[in-house]
């Protein structure tokens, strides 16, 4: 039998244990250190629906977007609505680590945050270092609507949506933009073309399938499972955001077709009223915001948005509508508060209830309360000199503040009216040949 070589034996033992001390320092390093998350490495398969992978893609990003200087804040709706939950405790507790991955491991193929675009150039180093750590990433662009408009309609196309995949987990970043109203904008999740269907489940995205609006972020620094994160200062005011969030473009062609048939109005008079108006509408959106109160803009305010992406300079007011069930008594001393005497109040709650409101140099605020029946709607208008009553009765079609559609199939805006979007505002407008011809 041939004599084993002792050297050769003691160099496979040191090389063995070399290999098996390098692995333990790596396992150490990697997923039991408490830098990265040595808490959840026990947590892993011990409940039902919990995923540690997820935690460390999200690690990963958080870190990635970190030395980018990128600053992302969460706005995913599953994980707010836990964070929501134990709001309280998250907020007072200490920075150190949790005994369970409670937020960020809960099964989903996603996970949403959202970045604010002024903060960020969109630097390609980004996304070079994002490959390097292993992420695939796709990017969704469409044309700025700010930029477009009845003189331009060919904006330049602006970065959207974002994804970043790793392993069985993706992040969904949500681009947000600044327009004048004092709110930001995220546009709509199309793909195009070429792109890959199969790169991520797209259906399941929380964001994307509309356009929506929200009020401008105020952000709170909070640890979740060991990460820290920014997210809505108020994330119970975000998800109620979410739930009528959708955001209905103004029809710029549309509006360029009509201004070639009908000149605008380009008068001191016209544009100063419009100046009026616009501060009005603002103060009014202010403070039924803030009383909780939801509004709509009605009649001629709304035609005039949606028939020519403007308001109407001949009207000579502001007309807004409540849904009567949402009355409250505060709405007439928290105009007067903000600056807006009562001029006008007409009818009783229980029927055809109607508010006028003064704002700068007697521009009148008309607020019309809307009563459901069975198969229709009505509110009641009052002339003010000579004292009769109206009663118009609309063809019922059912608000709906959420992703569905905002107008019935059966509908045609052009013959009953529109029910649409504008920011946070659903809006309603009369139904008759004003749709396309002015009256002046």
């Amino acid at each position: 039998m041939q004599r084993i070589n002792k050297n050769v034996v003691l160099a496979l033992l040191t090389l063995t244990s070399s290999v098996f001390l390098l692995f333990q320092l790596y396992y150490y390093k990697y997923y039991l250190s408490p830098k990265n998350g040595a808490v959840f490495s026990k947590l892993k398969g011990s409940q039902s629906g919990q995923d540690g992978t997820q935690w460390h893609v999200i690690k990963k990003f958080l870190g990635l977007v970190s030395t980018h200087n990128v600053p992302v804040y969460l706005i995913d709706p599953s994980v707010l609505g836990l964070i929501h939950k134990d709001f309280e405790q998250l907020s007072s507790s200490s920075a150190g680590m949790s005994p369970e991955c409670k937020y960020f491991c809960a099964s989903r193929d996603f996970t949403t945050f959202a970045l604010l675009d002024k903060t960020w150039r969109h630097e390609m180093s980004l996304f070079r270092a994002a490959e390097k750590m292993g992420f695939q990433w796709l990017r969704i662009q469409s044309k700025d609507p700010r930029l477009e408009g009845m003189d331009d309609l060919s904006g330049t196309e602006i970065p959207l949506h974002y994804i970043f995949k790793l392993a069985a987990h993706a992040i969904h970043l949500v681009v947000f933009y600044e327009r004048s109203g004092n709110y930001v904008w995220h546009g709509p999740l199309r793909l195009k073309q070429h792109t890959d269907r199969k790169f991520v489940p797209f259906r399941k995205l929380h964001f994307g399938r509309y356009p929506g609006a929200y009020n401008k972020p105020e952000l709170l620094s909070l640890s979740i499972d060991d990460l820290k994160v920014q997210i809505p200062k108020n994330p119970s005011q975000f998800l109620e955001e979410m739930s009528h969030s959708k955001f209905l473009e103004c029809r710029y062609r549309e509006a360029r077709a009509f201004f070639q048939l009908y000149p605008d109005d380009a008068s001191l008079d016209a544009v100063e009223f419009r100046k009026k108006a616009k501060t009005l509408l603002h103060l009014a959106a202010l403070t039924l915001n803030n009383l909780g109160v939801k509004f709509w803009l009605s009649s001629g305010t709304c035609l005039g948005w949606y028939r020519q992406c403007s308001i109407i300079p001949y009207s000579k007011d502001v007309d807004l509508g409540i849904f009567i069930q949402d009355y409250k008594s505060d709405i007439i001393p928290a105009f007067q508060k903000a600056g807006l005497p009562l001029k006008h109040k007409f009818g009783k709650v229980e029927d055809s209830f109607e508010l006028t409101f003064l704002g700068e140099d007697d521009v009148k605020l008309d607020i019309f309360f809307f009563y459901e029946e069975d198969d229709h709607m009505w509110n009641g208008g009052t002339q003010a000199k000579s004292g009769k009553k109206f009663k118009p009765c609309l063809q019922f079609v059912q608000i709906i503040l959420n992703s569905d559609p905002i107008l019935q199939r059966s509908c045609n805006p052009s013959q009953l009216g529109v029910i649409c979007k504008l920011h946070k505002s659903t809006l309603y407008a009369n139904s008759t040949s004003l749709m396309k011809v002015p009256v002046s």
